[in-house]
């Protein structure tokens, strides 16, 4: 743990016997969602898990959170740790890629940053759910959110409203809810064209899921023939949160392990 200004940056570490490897995480998550990703990985690197500002155990975000705070919060946990290799999911990705223009960062691994690319804006949702939230209705932003982002696609907002009412009510999902304005300004404070990252050094792995929405395909196709060391990579059967914890995090561990050693 150390301390940025006024907030605690805490992680979660696995394995002690390899390179060091930091894991970002999305949104609506902590850095308890890649326990099982970590644990894969833990036989070969040292993992560095931390909870991004406002989740988890770390200190909450303060007025004016951004995309800089996020790039400096992992700036610190680099230095902290020594890790130069980082994968981000999501919005993690985004703060990835961001910072490898100016951190030290060797290998970096992405899975869908949801950049705005052509005519799509990723947080198109966002004054809906400022609404729901204003008025209390979690369950309702957390499903604006989800179909939003491009999640449950083929189950209507009608039917999904029950699910999340209870998801809210039974788990942790509810205290996180409101962090997705967090990721939503990360998002915006990336917004810009493309090309943006054809300095981007770092050897760059891009990792995305066949079932994944079609808006995330376009920002990695978008991204590859930009990035100049860059290598592609589809799995088959997950969609966007194939690394989290309920997805399928060997299959992305199995990728993350290659690219890393």
């Amino acid at each position: 743990m150390m301390a940025l200004v006024t907030t605690d940056i805490r992680w979660r570490a696995f394995g002690d016997g390899g390179p060091g490897v930091v894991l970002l995480h999305g949104g609506m998550q902590t850095s308890a969602n890649f326990t099982k990703l970590a644990r894969e990985l833990a036989g070969d690197f040292t993992v560095y898990v931390p909870d991004r500002r406002g989740r988890g155990f770390s200190g909450p975000a303060a007025r004016g959170h951004g995309l800089r705070t996020e790039i400096d919060d992992l700036s610190a946990v680099l230095g902290e740790t020594g890790a130069r290799n980082v994968f981000g999911l999501s919005s993690g990705a985004v703060i990835a890629l961001r910072a490898a223009l100016e951190l030290p960062i060797e290998r970096l691994a992405l899975y869908e940053p949801p950049l705005k690319h052509d005519l799509h804006d990723p947080i198109a949702w966002l004054p809906r759910y400022e609404r729901e939230l204003s008025r209390g209705r979690t369950a309702a932003a957390f499903t604006t959110v989800v179909k939003g982002t491009g999640g449950a696609r083929f189950l209507p907002r009608a039917a999904m409203l029950p699910l999340a009412g209870l998801a809210v009510r039974n788990s942790g999902i509810a205290e996180l809810v409101p962090s997705m304005r967090l990721d939503a300004a990360v998002v915006e404070g990336a917004a810009g064209p493309l090309t943006t990252y054809a300095s981007v050094t770092a050897e760059t792995l891009l990792l995305g899921g066949e079932r994944s929405p079609a808006y995330l395909k376009a920002v990695l196709n978008g991204l590859e023939p930009v990035l100049p060391n860059v290598s592609r990579v589809t799995l088959g059967g997950v969609g966007h949160l194939a690394a989290d914890n309920s997805g399928r995090p060997a299959l992305v561990a199995a990728e993350l392990r290659r690219f890393f050693e």
